[in-house]
């Protein structure tokens, strides 16, 4: 079996656990293993087409309910970010963009894991809501990182890990939805992809419904530490990506 192959599937195994368990992070993972050696466009179609078909699996073996009302302004606000992340996208420093989210998330997600007590968000409502959808939009689009904002945006709303899954679980959905089929008309998905795809599926199926089956027994406050350090990984993650491009700049 050649390297490339098999680095695939390292990434598709560990990503579809992280998934499974937290409903959020098959990109960073996988990225973080297939970024160093494998084309962008085919880790970056690999990585949607992971993240999706973990979502899809999701939905089947993590049923946690379906409240329309609390989820259509993530929804509708993703889809309208989406776009403006995509026309951001040649026109942003994206190395700029992830050093700052990086930091955001590598400081403030360890102070709130530390803490005694998480701060509550109850001001802003739906549009509020909204917003942070739009961020989320916005992110796919330059980084693939749909769920990073809401998630984190949950838990500070304080949000039982039932609801908070049911929130992300079906924006994420919605989001790898649409912007596959945005790389299935860009032509960044083709005929050539699909081969790799049936190396990503399998991989990921059996850690995915293991860490599903692993959410299903946690408590409240595991699964609080667990998405707090998931996010405090993507910003070290974000960091170490960034950081030396920003100092051969300033070299």
């Amino acid at each position: 079996m050649e390297p490339q192959t098999l680095v695939i599937i390292a990434g598709a195994i560990a990503a579809g656990f992280v998934q499974g368990l937290s409903g959020f992070g098959f990109g960073l993972v996988a990225m973080s293993f297939w970024a160093w050696t494998i084309d962008p466009r085919l880790a970056a179609a690999m990585a949607v087409f992971g993240a999706l078909t973990g979502q899809i699996i999701a939905a089947v073996t993590v049923r946690r309910g379906f409240d329309l009302k609390t989820l259509a302004p993530f929804v509708v606000g993703g889809l309208l970010g989406l776009p403006v992340g995509l026309w951001l996208l040649p026109r942003l420093d994206v190395l700029m963009f992830k050093a700052m989210l990086g930091v955001l998330l590598a400081f403030w997600c360890p102070a709130m894991l530390f803490s005694s007590k998480l701060p509550h968000i109850t001001r802003g409502g739906r549009v509020a809501d909204g917003l942070i959808g739009a961020g989320g939009g916005v992110m796919g689009a330059l980084g693939g990182f749909t769920g990073v904002l809401p998630t984190l945006w949950c838990t500070l709303r304080g949000m039982n890990k039932d609801a908070q899954r049911a929130i992300i679980q079906n924006f994420n959905l919605a989001l790898l939805a649409v912007t596959f089929a945005s790389y299935i008309a860009t032509g960044v998905i083709t005929s050539a992809t699909l081969p790799w795809f049936a190396i990503v599926a399998p991989a990921m199926l059996i850690p995915s419904l293991l860490g599903a089956r692993l959410y299903i027994g946690i408590s409240e406050a595991t699964f609080r530490k667990v998405v707090l350090s998931l996010l405090t990984g993507t910003g070290v993650a974000l960091l170490v990506s960034s950081v030396p491009g920003l100092l051969r700049r300033m070299g």
